[in-house]
C-alpha cells in the first residue's frame, strides 16, 4: 500500500482559483489545501476592494485570521502562505474587472476552480442577489471558458435550492425561469416595481437566495459542452468539528446566530419541529468533501454536469430537539459574559404558541427595555434587534419546520474508493461524530471567535449566569404573584354576584 496521499499527489503543482475566499468555507478552503496539498504551485484568490480597504489588505485580515494559526506552527508555513496570490478583481463585473495581466495569468494557468462567491444573505432584494449569485457566476463561466489548463470548474450551490422537492436526487433540475432572462430583467427594471414582483417571482422558493441558487444551477448546465462542471449542493453549514480549530466559526449565519441570540437570553422562542432532522455539516467535512469531489472529476471530467450533495443524511443525525438540549447544557456550564436576560425559552411545534410566546417574550420586553433606555437619556437599541431577530427566525423556520431527504450515492462512492490514508486527511465520515463534545466545542468556538470572550472571563460570566438566574425567579414569583391576585379580585368579584343574584332570587320567591 502507498504511503502517499493519492488526494494531495494530484493537487500536486496545481494552479487553482477560489472565489469567496473571503468567506466562512473560503478561509478553510485555502488553510486545508495548503497544509493537506502543500506541493500545490499556487492559489489564487479573487478579492474586491471593500469599505475602504485594497485586495492585498483584505487578504493580510484573512491571513492573520485564527484559522491559519495551525498552519503558521508549521516549520514552513510563512512558505506556504506565499502559494496565495491575491487578484483584484469584482465577479459582478464583465471579465471581472481585471487588469490584462491578471487575465492572462488565470487564463494561462489556472486547472481548478471552487467557486464558491455568493450574497448568503436571505432577506436581499432580488436584484441584489440575482446580480451577484447569477450574473457573477456567469461572468466567471465566461471568463473560464478561455482557460487553457482547466481540468474542472466547481460551483458551490446549496441542497436547499429546489425546495418543492421532498427528496432532492443528486441530478439536475430546472429553474421556474430562465436565469438570462431574469438578469436581463433586474437590470432594466425599477427597484419599486422589482420589489412588488419579487413575491410572484419566488413562488414556492422561500427567499431570494435559494431563488437565484436554483436560477444559477441551469445557467452553469448551459455551459456544459464548453467547460468540464460539477455542482456541488452542502446542506447547513456548521463549526469545525476537526479541523483547523474544532468549534471554529466566525459568523452568525444560520444555527450560529441562533445559538448566540439564544444563549444571551434575546432569542426565547422558535418554531421548530424537534423530532426532525439537523442536516448540518461541519465546514471541515465540507471542505473535504470538496477537495474529493475536484481530485475525483480533475483527474477524468464526465462530459455531462455532475451533481454531488455534500448532506448528512442517514450518517450519526441529530434532531433539532437533541441538538437544543445539549446545546443549552453546555451553554449553562459556559456563558456569556454579557446577556439580555437569564437563557430560556424553548422550540414550539405549534405555530401559534410560538407567536404568542413572541408576544410576550420578545416584543414586549424589547419595548419595555427601549422605554427605559428613552427615560435615562440612552439611545434605544432593542426593538430594532428583535425585529432583525424576528426575520432571522422566520427564515430560519422555513428550513426546521419540513423534512428533507437528500441523496449523497455520489460522494458515498467516492469515499469507498479512499485509501485508508485518504479517509484520514479528507475525513467525511461524520459516524465518528460525538454531538456533545461537538456542539460543545461549538458553544466554545462561537464564545471565543464570534462574541470575542476569551476563557478567562468564563468564572465571571457565570457569576453574571447566576444573578441573572436569580433575577429571572424573582420576576416569575411577581408575576405569579400578580396572575394570583388578578385572579382572585375577578374570582371573588364573580362568586359575589354570585351570592347578590342568589339573594335577590330568593327575596323574589318569597314575595
Amino acid at each position: 500500500m502507498s504511503n502517499k496521499s493519492a488526494v494531495a499527489e494530484f493537487y500536486k503543482n496545481r494552479h487553482i482559483l477560489i472565489t469567496g475566499a473571503t468567506g466562512f468555507m473560503g478561509k478553510v478552503l485555502i488553510e486545508k489545501l495548503l497544509r493537506s496539498c502543500p506541493q500545490l504551485s499556487t492559489i489564487y484568490l479573487l478579492v474586491r476592494p471593500k469599505k475602504g480597504k485594497k485586495p492585498n489588505e483584505r487578504l493580510e485580515d484573512i491571513i492573520n485570521c485564527p484559522v491559519f494559526d495551525k498552519l503558521r506552527d508549521q516549520p514552513d508555513g510563512e512558505k506556504l502562505l506565499n502559494k496565495i496570490y491575491c487578484i483584484s478583481g469584482d465577479i459582478t463585473q464583465t471579465k471581472l474587472n481585471l487588469s490584462n495581466d491578471d487575465e492572462k495569468t488565470l487564463t494561462d494557468n489556472v486547472e481548478l476552480v471552487f467557486h464558491m462567491a455568493a450574497n448568503v444573505r436571505f432577506d436581499q432584494p432580488l436584484k441584489n442577489a440575482v446580480l451577484l449569485n447569477t450574473g457573477g457566476t456567469k461572468n466567471l463561466l465566461d471568463l473560464a471558458c478561455c482557460f487553457k489548463q482547466l481540468k474542472i470548474f466547481i460551483h458551490v450551490s446549496t441542497s436547499y435550492c429546489h425546495c418543492n422537492e421532498v427528496k432532492l436526487e443528486e441530478k439536475l433540475y430546472n429553474a421556474p425561469h430562465d436565469p438570462r432572462k431574469i438578469l436581463d430583467l433586474v437590470t432594466w427594471m425599477d427597484d419599486e416595481t422589482l420589489k412588488t414582483l419579487t413575491p410572484k417571482l419566488l413562488k414556492k422558493s422561500p427567499n431570494t437566495y435559494a431563488y437565484t441558487k436554483c436560477l444559477t444551477e441551469q445557467l452553469v448546465s448551459e455551459y456544459k459542452s464548453k467547460l468540464p462542471l460539477v455542482i456541488t449542493r452542502p446542506s447547513i453549514v456548521t463549526a469545525a468539528w476537526r479541523e483547523p480549530i474544532p468549534g471554529w466559526v466566525d459568523n452568525l449565519n444560520g444555527p450560529t446566530g441562533l445559538l448566540v441570540g439564544a444563549g444571551k437570553g434575546v432569542i426565547r422562542s422558535m418554531h421548530c419541529d424537534p423530532y426532525l432532522e439537523a442536516n448540518i455539516v461541519p465546514v471541515d467535512s465540507a471542505i473535504n468533501s470538496l477537495l474529493l469531489i475536484g481530485w475525483k472529476e480533475g483527474a477524468g471530467p464526465s462530459r455531462d454536469v455532475q451533481v454531488y450533495h455534500v448532506t448528512s443524511n442517514n450518517d450519526n443525525v441529530i434532531s433539532w430537539g437533541e441538538a437544543l438540549e445539549v446545546g443549552r447544557k453546555h451553554f449553562y456550564d459556559n456563558p456569556f459574559s454579557v446577556c439580555l436576560w437569564y437563557p430560556g425559552g424553548s422550540i414550539k411545534s405549534n405555530y401559534w404558541y410560538h407567536a404568542i410566546a413572541v408576544f410576550f417574550l420578545h416584543i414586549i420586553p424589547a419595548y419595555l427595555v427601549d422605554f427605559l433606555m428613552v427615560l435615562t437619556g440612552n439611545k434605544t437599541f432593542l426593538v430594532r434587534t428583535q425585529k432583525r431577530i424576528q426575520n432571522g427566525l422566520e427564515v430560519l423556520q422555513y428550513y426546521t419546520t419540513r423534512p428533507w431527504y437528500f441523496y449523497n450515492d455520489n460522494l458515498d462512492k467516492i469515499w469507498s474508493e479512499l485509501s485508508d490514508l485518504d479517509k484520514e486527511i479528507f475525513y467525511t465520515d461524520r459516524l465518528k461524530i460525538d454531538y456533545n463534545q461537538y456542539i460543545l466545542n461549538y458553544v466554545l468556538g462561537a464564545r471565543k471567535y464570534c462574541v470575542h470572550e476569551e476563557p478567562e472571563t468564563l468564572p465571571y460570566a457565570r457569576k453574571v449566569l447566576k444573578r441573572l438566574f436569580y433575577l429571572d425567579m424573582t420576576k416569575n414569583i411577581v408575576l405569579g404573584i400578580f396572575f394570583l391576585w388578578i385572579f382572585s379580585y375577578y374570582a371573588s368579584g364573580f362568586i359575589t354576584k354570585l351570592d347578590n343574584r342568589s339573594i335577590f332570587n330568593n327575596t323574589t320567591i318569597i314575595g
